[in-house]
């Protein structure tokens, strides 16, 4: 059976790249609008309400407005905004942490975010599971490519090549703080702390853990297993279980698009600290390739059709 797909934001970044994974699949047909037609609200809606399953990559205020243009009880919805991560009546869209089943049975999805997808899978399995206090205050530090900014942070990096980090989130109240701290079972906001840096893709997500003075904390090896156990079997999140033979990682700008993820845990001899790691690719698992990946699901495929592992 074939799934016909609207992607409303086709041509932003994100948009772009979930049309290129499910280019030439014969599982699910593209409803497109020409560049004429794509900003005209009656042709969205009318292609929002002939589509199984559309896909917004839109800003926030424009993918609620497009969710209103929805006039039956058939079409299904992948939000990759902000907009709808923890609303009441939406399913998160991160098939490890929440269940398969229920991202394939939801009607309305909320594709995570990108930073919050490395923090919450790193933490939520041992917060879960009471091998990290969920009454801690957590920092999380994070570089992104430029990428993920949209096309003016795109412009920028690219014009003035002179910019090698950014940081940013100064004035605290990033709107990825919310969801991190739902997904990840915690009682106290994390401190966010995000930096792009002069790569077109990729992503490292870092948690720092003073293991010594954490109540209830538990060896880093056992955090290592605890991890493994908990992704064991699954194709999209890989747990490593030593260091880079380097002994250092790298977040290269030749990096290429790729749908995985893959977690670190690294221990101080004595164990009385840690550091949790995520590396992605903030366009892949942080984005296009989770939307697809929840796509596949909803439609009953193998959820890693079409994904680049």
């Amino acid at each position: 059976m074939t799934t016909s797909v609207f992607i409303d934001g086709a041509v932003g970044t994100t948009g772009l790249e979930i049309a290129e994974r499910l280019g030439g699949r014969s599982e699910f047909a593209l409803i497109t609008l020409d560049e004429a037609r794509r900003k005209d609200d009656a042709a969205r809606r009318e292609a929002i309400n002939d589509a199984d399953v559309v896909i917004l990559c839109l800003p926030d205020d424009a993918a609620r407005d497009a969710v209103a243009m929805i006039a039956n009880d058939r079409t299904r919805v992948i939000d990759a905004s902000t907009a709808h991560r923890v609303a009441d009546g939406w399913t998160y869209g991160f098939p490890e942490i929440v269940g398969r089943d229920t991202v394939a049975e939801a009607k309305r999805v909320s594709n995570p975010g990108c930073y919050p997808t490395g923090f919450i899978a790193l933490l939520a399995p041992l917060v879960h599971n009471a091998l990290l206090p969920a009454a801690w205050p957590y920092s999380v530090h994070a570089v992104s490519g430029y990428s993920g900014g949209g096309k003016a942070l795109i412009g920028r990096f690219e014009e003035d090549r002179d910019i090698a980090w950014r940081g940013y989130g100064l004035s605290f109240g990033h709107k990825h703080v919310p969801e991190m701290q739902r997904y990840a079972g915690l009682m106290i906001a994390p401190l966010f702390s995000p930096a792009v840096v002069a790569a077109h893709r990729g992503m490292v997500v870092e948690i720092p853990l003073p293991l010594g003075v954490m109540p209830g904390s538990v060896p880093p090896e056992l955090l290592r297993a605890a991890l493994t156990q908990f992704y064991e079997g699954s194709k999209v999140v890989t747990v490593a279980q030593d260091l880079p033979e380097s002994g250092e990682m790298l977040l290269r700008a030749s990096m290429e698009p790729w749908d995985g993820l893959t977690l670190h845990v690294m221990g101080s001899a004595d164990g009385e600290q840690a550091r949790l790691v995520a590396v992605l690719d903030n366009l892949g698992k942080g984005a296009s390739g989770a939307a697809v990946q929840s796509l596949n699901l909803m439609a009953g495929l193998d959820e890693t059709a079409g994904l680049r592992l």
